[in-house]
């Protein structure tokens, strides 16, 4: 029981980590992507974490994963760590990053019924609750940050691409966890993340050329803490959960946007928006709750 506690304190200090970190990356994209278009920007982030992760995984010489865990590892790297990065990248430039972040936030609804058809994943009735709870603070945040005739056709139908190819990347992550450690799984499918984005090398190296110190070092930081560092602690608690609780667990994203907003842009929230972060947050709370369990018999007390 001691062990177990452990390991679920864990998780949930793992599944913190990375909240954080994908919280202040988007942060760190305005910079960076006032200087790199999403294909490079994407590229460089891929590049400087695979570099962190490959350097992390040959001192601790975990090696190669299992047969077994490859195909879920190029399904995720493809979907999430490629076509997830350029399409939010380049959906962020095409429409108001209120109406992208209540787009991206079908992604873990979308979770929630993927792992539930494909890993035979439960919807108990608190997942579902929080999830509503937290979609309905995610539309408020959108809503207060959107600004007026700056969405386009284009830019809502990458936002939703992206939010789909998260969804697809967490689902068929889950199983190669089984086959392979977080480190492993996280460096691999980060690796083939940026060989999906080598066509985009050339605007890479064309654009660092010109990019201000400060783009280059946020889309550095990108790589190594938001990517490396984050998706890590992410493979580390979806093994020990499920993929519908821990795509829940990103509505706390939001309402951390808008707090790190507010303390390294300076820019304040209105009510709508703290009204927003709240129900994220509490919607998070009530998703990861579990009922508690029903007391023993007198009889069993006494025996035990």
């Amino acid at each position: 029981m001691t062990n177990t506690r452990a390991t679920t304190r864990l998780a949930l200090a793992a599944a913190g980590v990375t909240v954080v970190l994908w919280a202040s990356a988007f942060v760190s994209i305005r910079s960076a992507g006032a200087a790199y278009s999403p294909g490079a920007l994407a590229l460089g982030r891929l590049l400087s974490g695979a570099l962190v992760l490959g350097t992390v995984l040959l001192i601790r010489r975990e090696g190669l994963p299992s047969r077994a865990a490859w195909t879920g590892i190029v399904v995720s790297g493809l979907l999430w760590f490629g076509v997830y990065m350029v399409a939010l990248n380049w959906g962020e430039r095409e429409v108001d990053a209120g109406t992208a972040a209540m787009i991206v936030n079908i992604g873990p609804i979308l979770i929630a019924l993927l792992g539930a058809r494909f890993l035979g994943e439960t919807l108990p009735p608190r997942l579902i609750a929080g999830m509503t709870v937290s979609f309905a603070g995610a539309i408020a945040v959108g809503l207060s940050m959107s600004g007026e005739g700056n969405s386009s056709v284009l830019g809502v139908l990458l936002c939703l691409l992206a939010a789909v190819a998260y969804a697809g990347g967490v689902v068929a992550q889950k199983p190669a966890l089984s086959h392979g450690s977080a480190l492993q799984i996280t460096t691999f499918g980060c690796l083939v993340g940026a060989v999906a984005c080598l066509p985009f090398a050339g605007q890479l190296v064309h654009e660092a050329s010109r990019a201000p110190l400060s783009a280059t070092l946020n889309m550095v930081y990108l790589g190594v803490f938001p990517t490396a560092l984050a998706f890590t602690t992410w493979a580390y608690a979806l093994a020990r959960t499920t993929a519908g609780r821990m795509g829940a667990t990103t509505y706390a994203v939001p309402a951390l946007v808008v707090a790190m907003a507010w303390v390294f842009l300076g820019e304040l929230p209105g009510l709508l928006t703290l009204a927003g972060g709240a129900l994220c947050l509490a919607g998070v709370a009530v998703s990861r709750s579990r009922p508690k369990p029903s007391k023993a018999p007198a009889e069993s007390v006494e025996t035990a």
